[in-house]
């Protein structure tokens, strides 16, 4: 039986394996044994339905078994981005829910580092270069790519719109009263940034530029940006973060500098990784629906490798609002006070 294969492998018990491999929740086991069990189930080829099992190990039926690549277009690691590493976990399960198996598991590179052309299909996760894309379209006519927003390329695509979801932080934000909004993140033409700018512009509210630090979006640039941000400014009274990652960090500075701090700062972010459901306080921030978008990869690269279609393919997945305690009603009369 796979799953106690698993088991043995990793030194726990069948109900764990069968809770992770089925997505009952983030919590029923730590990151680490989580990472092992997908990890052992990659290795041994698991495939949760028996008769997929049996065709499998047909041999006159070798040729039904589906494989796929996954490019993570965007990080080296899968631990250097919580999104990145969630949304691969879903992408894996709803693979292993229908009897696929893993090929290669490619990073971000400007040129293809595995052959894929011996895979059903492959599966792109975040925003890659147009060589890399070329390179992939070469190898393979089955390619799904998963990213925040649709680009200009020959693709079916799962998107969840980045500018939407900045717009909707930053109504949030306009909600409570504040209109001194900074932001930390990527400025790069980056649709999170561009729906900040278009934000303050449609509310008539003045872009100020000192309120604004381009990061790489990592937990300590993110740190260093906020220092920058409160040694240069006493006026801000909300951040708006690109991701949560970000905002954890922020969160983390305010904590160490309540005493010097004299007014709440209100913080709200992108993403809503496992993570920001464990901060002080839980942080406000834009649900990304990553178990839904790997879903519909997935039936979207079933339909493709079947034929089902022949035509490009954009399907939007909306974002929402997951309302914390992060975020405050702005209050004129708490003016800060020198630090």
């Amino acid at each position: 039986m796979s799953l106690k294969k698993i088991a043995e492998m990793t030194g726990v018990s069948t109900s764990t394996v069968s809770r992770v491999l089925n997505n009952v929740s983030s919590t029923c086991a730590s990151k680490e044994v989580r990472d092992k069990i997908f990890a052992a189930a990659r290795e041994i080829g698991y495939q949760p339905n028996e008769s997929a099992r049996k065709l499998r190990n047909s041999a006159d039926n070798t040729t039904a078994e589906r494989h796929v690549s996954i490019v993570l277009a965007r990080i080296k690691t899968l631990e250097a981005d919580p999104f990145f590493y969630e949304l691969f976990r879903e992408l894996e399960i709803a693979l292993f829910q229908n009897s696929i198996l893993i090929d290669h598991i490619i990073y971000a590179e400007e040129t293809l580092s595995q052959d894929v052309s011996k895979s059903n299909g492959v599966l792109i996760l975040g925003r890659c270069s147009r060589k890399l894309f070329e390179q992939i379209m070469a190898a393979s006519k089955n390619v799904i790519a998963i990213w925040r927003n649709s680009m200009d390329f020959d693709v079916d695509e799962v998107v969840c719109d980045g500018r939407n979801a900045a717009e909707l932080a930053m109504r949030h934000l306009i909600s409570l009263g504040h209109k001194n909004i900074a932001y930390i993140g990527d400025c790069s033409y980056e649709s999170r940034y561009i729906g900040y700018c278009n934000s303050l512009i449609h509310n008539n509210i003045p872009i100020n530029y000192d309120w604004i630090k381009q990061t790489d979006q990592t937990g300590e640039s993110g740190s260093l940006a906020f220092r920058e941000l409160l040694e240069q400014s006493n006026d801000f009274s909300a951040v708006f973060c690109a991701n949560d990652i970000t905002a954890i960090s922020v969160l983390g500075e305010l904590k160490e500098k309540r005493r010097q701090i004299k007014r709440k700062i209100s913080v709200i972010s992108i993403d809503n990784i496992e993570e920001s459901q464990d901060t002080s306080p839980y942080l406000t921030t834009i649900n990304i629906p990553r178990k839904e978008m790997a879903h519909m990869a997935v039936t979207l690269l079933l339909d493709r490798i079947n034929k089902g279609h022949s035509e490009n393919i954009r399907i939007e997945f909306p974002c929402r609002i997951v309302n914390r305690d992060s975020c405050y009603p702005f209050n004129e009369n708490n003016e800060r006070r020198p630090l």
